[in-house]
């Protein structure tokens, strides 16, 4: 009988969750499929880059490590739109969808330019971060070109979270994976030269880049002016309204998600500085972990994402047990995955390190990375669990304060401790993470269910 009560109280659960564990997979597959082609791009940029010379790999790691904050702060800042246009699309607001979209593009334009101006003067400072001088040539060359993305990566984020918003993720993925398929075909000609273009290197890569965010963002703006269904969102859009408290509305819930993700990624970020203090060797080894560390974190994120849509979808609806029972269900996708991912690098790890970079050395250093990388995945795939269903949520302010104590504060104090006073130097880089994200993803569990239990009692 104990047998029978037991079965029967799994597959009541099984039940309970069964049409959650679907829409997340009709939400997140695309996502997921975006997702992989990043991966796919950013691999075959590493190779590339890394067959073509080590100083490239290395110049490349330090300017990419500085503009993966500001990317990461802009997509943060977009994605606080999502819970919006979800709550909105939840009770068939469609007028209202054009016009959040409306305000949200504003805003985001003028934050973009603002990130422009700000890593445009960073430019000039580039000598003061320590890094070898013999690479100095190639990170000025190529982060100048970086810069000029900006501003197109923040009008498709735009975009695509509203897609988000309206459950409608297949579209982004179709223009991502379109510019992705750009990008490396733009990689193989111009870093090393084919059909008669000249071997540019890293400046190639960079070019490769910008064409191919442009063209990404050139066809999602074409697709929402000129879809027919999409009509109704453009109706709102065009209203001649002021706009001022969408705008803020959109602010208030856009810059805490902006912070908490600018500030995780920073912590990632001044671990590539720390690891160049010790050599290009250090730095090339961080920069081929962290780009396979990225399978783990993209899939997670794309089912983390669905989870955040969806609770925005019953945020709006005031259905609570639904939020709950959906953030359950995303959890057991996601830590399912890193179990995945994480026999994958215990297996195959050395073979995929191998794939980026011929370097003996830069081998070696990568492979004392594993362990801790994998260690990371599950602290990972909870926090980025918890974070999102608290975006949906809209009560995003405890996502700020949480990311500044964890990352900033325990982080950068647990990676300098390590690195410096135990002098394990990249692989203390790498337990420091795990570190700030294990308790980031206690906090968040807590953070998360008090909204949940408080949002029950005002009802």
């Amino acid at each position: 009988m104990n047998s029978t009560a037991k079965l029967t109280r799994h597959l009541s659960k099984w039940k309970d969750y069964k049409d959650y564990y679907k829409r997340l997979f009709q939400l997140g597959l695309p996502i997921l499929v975006t997702q992989v082609g990043i991966i796919v791009v950013n691999f075959a940029d590493t190779m590339m880059v890394g067959h073509y010379g080590t100083n490239e790999l290395a110049a490349s790691a330090f300017v990419n490590s500085l503009f993966v904050i500001v990317t990461v702060m802009q997509m943060g800042f977009a994605a606080g739109l999502t819970p919006i246009i979800g709550a909105l699309f939840g009770r068939g607001e469609h007028p209202n969808v054009g016009k959040n979209l409306r305000g949200a593009l504003q805003v985001n334009i003028i934050l973009s330019c603002t990130f422009t101006i700000i890593m445009g003067g960073l430019y000039f400072f580039l000598d003061l971060f320590g890094q070898p001088e013999e690479i100095m040539p190639l990170i000025r060359s190529y982060y100048l070109i970086i810069l000029c993305t900006l501003l197109p990566m923040a009008l498709f984020n735009t975009f695509q979270q509203m897609f988000n918003g309206i459950t409608n993720t297949r579209t982004p993925m179709w223009f991502i994976l379109i510019a992705n398929v750009l990008n490396i075909i733009g990689n193989y000609i111009l870093i090393f030269g084919h059909f008669g273009a000249p071997a540019l290197g890293l400046i190639g890569g960079g070019l490769s880049t910008l064409f191919a965010r442009c063209v990404a963002m050139i066809g999602i703006i074409l697709y929402f002016a000129y879809r027919h269904d999409y009509r109704r969102y453009r109706e709102g859009y065009a209203l001649k309204e002021k706009l001022g408290e969408i705008r803020m509305r959109i602010w208030k819930t856009s810059y805490p998600v902006m912070i908490q993700s600018g500030v995780e990624c920073f912590l990632w970020s001044f671990g590539a500085i720390v690891c160049g203090w010790y050599g290009k060797i250090q730095l090339a080894a961080f920069q081929v972990v962290t780009t396979v560390s990225q399978l783990g974190f993209m899939i997670y994120m794309s089912f983390t994402t669905a989870i955040s849509i969806l609770v925005a979808n019953f945020t709006g609806r005031k259905d609570w047990i639904a939020v709950k029972r959906v953030t359950s269900a995303g959890l057991h996708v996601v830590l399912l995955l890193a179990t995945f991912t994480s026999l994958l690098f215990i297996f195959a790890g050395k073979n995929i390190i191998i794939a980026f970079t011929p370097d003996a050395e830069v081998i070696a250093s990568a492979l004392g990375l594993l362990l801790p990388m994998v260690v990371y995945q599950y602290m990972d795939a909870v926090q980025l669990g918890y974070a999102n269903a608290i975006r949906g949520t809209s009560f995003v302010l405890p996502l700020m304060y949480i990311s500044v104590s964890c990352y900033l504060v325990i982080g950068i104090s647990v990676m300098l401790w390590f690195a410096k006073i135990f002098e394990v130097e990249n692989v203390g880089i790498y337990w420091s993470f795990c570190i700030a994200l294990g308790i980031a993803a206690v906090l968040l569990f807590f953070t998360f269910r008090h909204i949940v239990r408080k949002q029950e009692a005002l009802r």
